[in-house]
């Protein structure tokens, strides 16, 4: 059974390619290129192609810039337009990752797709399912909450119970440097992370607005609600007798509401666009929902009704950002499903 893996160029795709060469499985290696020409393709296909022939293994770079336009930055900049703040990774998985290079992988003979996400698959009485992976400090297992779980299943995960810290040191043993030698930590499409510069560069954006209390004192405005995210307090330019924050958008309206601290906890939120990764009913009680990548998962509870997850939060919990993705566990940080937030409750 062939097992493509997906190498982006750096360090962690490359690490599982070599650790599934060392199993003896058959492999290939896919490259797709996401981004439109630059001379940094010719860099990473050739750094990649010569990690693979160190290790004997074919490789196959993939122009699919077009399919991630149309599929992952043109929905990002109209949610922006429709005032919500998306995640973009979240939906490369399964739209690109495992959407559009596992199918140009399959046609290449591959049965099977690796990554170098920090993640597992388990089994667990509700089948094969999605774990947190063994680094904590690195698990991406919120990255893959949308994905398919029967995508999921066709998938490896080889850095499952490696730790980050390790990995130069196991790349190098094996003789192998990776062509992109930095870590991108923001979103890859967007120069120099400046998300407003790359947003007005693909069109006309909303304008500005008033920006008001909950009780519809207006305090100040707005130059467009898409240059807001809720929890915000830098920034806002409005000068009132405490700090205060973004609470809501009335898109409708172009209206940003805004007010003190205590006025941002939520009781719950409401989450669409739902993928469940097993049956609702066989969820326990309480679960825990993570609706951020960098913030613990808090319990809830939780029930699907018209297609939608409602959460009821059980302890203190910060406003959920539309646009983002609500990932649920269970105690033993298996993945139960996920959804994209819609509002806060």
């Amino acid at each position: 059974m062939t097992i493509a893996v997906a190498v982006s160029g750096g360090m962690d795709s490359l690490l599982a390619l070599a650790l599934l060469k060392e199993r003896g499985e058959p492999l290939l290696a896919v490259h797709g290129h996401f981004l439109p020409p630059s001379p940094a393709w010719e860099t990473v296909t050739t750094g990649l192609a010569g990690a693979c022939a160190v290790l004997g293994v074919p490789f196959h770079a993939l122009d699919l810039h077009a399919s991630f336009d149309d599929r992952v930055i043109k929905p990002f900049v109209a949610e922006y337009k429709a005032g919500l703040t998306p995640n973009p990774c979240a939906m490369c998985n399964p739209r690109m990752k495992f959407g559009v290079l596992f199918d140009a992988a399959r046609n290449l003979g591959a049965e099977r797709l690796a990554t170098g996400h920090y993640v597992s698959m388990e089994d667990r009485a509700q089948g094969r399912m999605l774990v947190r992976g063994a680094d904590q400090s690195k698990d991406q297992s919120y990255f893959l909450s949308m994905v398919p779980v029967e995508k999921l299943r066709l998938a490896e995960f080889p850095l499952a119970r490696t730790l980050k810290r390790d990995v130069p040191a196991v790349l190098a043993a094996h003789g192998l440097t990776p062509p992109l030698k930095a870590e991108s930590q923001e979103i890859c499409f967007v120069p120099d992370d400046d998300y407003q510069h790359f947003l007005t560069s693909r069109g006309d954006m909303p304008g500005p607005g008033p920006a008001v209390l909950p009780d519809g004192r207006v305090v100040g405005g707005h130059q467009g609600l898409w240059r807001h995210t809720q929890g915000q307090r830098r920034g806002l330019g409005i000068a009132w007798s405490e700090p205060l924050y973004v609470l809501e958008k009335d898109v409708p309206g172009n209206t940003l509401i805004v007010g003190p601290k205590e006025f941002l906890a939520a009781k719950g939120c409401v989450a669409g666009q739902v993928n469940l990764m097993c049956p609702v009913e066989s969820w326990p009680g309480t679960v825990l929902v993570q609706t951020r990548y960098r913030q613990k998962a808090k319990p809830a509870r939780v029930r699907l009704t018209g297609g939608r997850l409602y959460f009821d939060f059980l302890e203190p919990h910060t406003r959920p950002t539309p646009g983002q993705v609500a990932a649920v566990y269970d105690e033993s940080g298996t993945v139960l499903g996920g959804g994209v937030i819609e509002k806060a409750l």
